[in-house]
């Protein structure tokens, strides 16, 4: 069965393993999530639970329609509201979804937004070798030729140049879940995941 959570990236750390090994982790403070609404073909054209991040949020930053929707959820204060596409046969409008569920969970799968760099040119963001850096050349790290002339007049789409880079949803898939601190409301990720710390994922995992 599929389960996801919400969560904020705390940062990372290291911790042993049984062979006292130093094994990288991300700690995440994962949950508790309420489920807002499921939605089904008949109605919405595709299986998914919307669930909500429960946070402490001013009376302000929610609007009158988000208060009703949440209302009828039986919901308090949620900051984050995300979908989790898939059935969810055991949930229901006003379940609660803790870190509990992951206590089985060996892999796991992390989605994030990815942290912002800003406008970088073809060096950093797509890693062009550049030209040579002696004998008077002015061709250090510009991205050379895009296209031909006269055919075809234009530049093709996809062409890597300089632009916006990071700041995307990027996806993880097939990390370890390394400990689960159900007290704390914890999960320990093997190796990194996107984002900055505070930064909201969304987990993944099959039972």
């Amino acid at each position: 069965m599929k389960i996801g959570i919400l969560g904020r990236k705390v940062g990372m750390t290291q911790i042993f393993d049984e062979t006292r090994a130093v094994v990288p982790v991300t700690v995440v403070a994962a949950g508790p999530c309420v489920v807002l609404q499921k939605k089904s073909p008949s109605t919405d054209g595709y299986h998914a639970v919307q669930v909500g991040l429960v946070e402490k949020v001013g009376r302000r930053a929610i609007t009158k329609p988000q208060a009703g929707h949440l209302k009828k959820a039986g919901a308090g204060s949620v900051r984050a509201i995300r979908e989790l596409r898939g059935e969810f046969p055991d949930l229901v409008p006003g379940n609660t979804i803790t870190v509990d569920l992951f206590k089985d969970i060996q892999v796991v799968e992390v989605i994030g937004t990815s942290k912002g760099k800003g406008f970088q040119g073809v060096v950093r963001r797509h890693h062009f070798r550049g030209g040579r850096a002696t004998h008077g050349s002015m061709f250090h790290r510009a991205p050379g030729s895009i296209g031909a002339s006269s055919d075809p007049s234009r530049v093709f789409k996809g062409t890597k140049m300089g632009g916006q880079m990071g700041s995307g949803r990027v996806t993880v898939k097939n990390l370890r879940l390394v400990q689960v601190d159900a007290e704390r409301g914890l999960l320990l990720i093997r190796g990194a995941v996107p984002g900055p710390r505070g930064g909201l994922l969304t987990i993944h995992g099959i039972r």
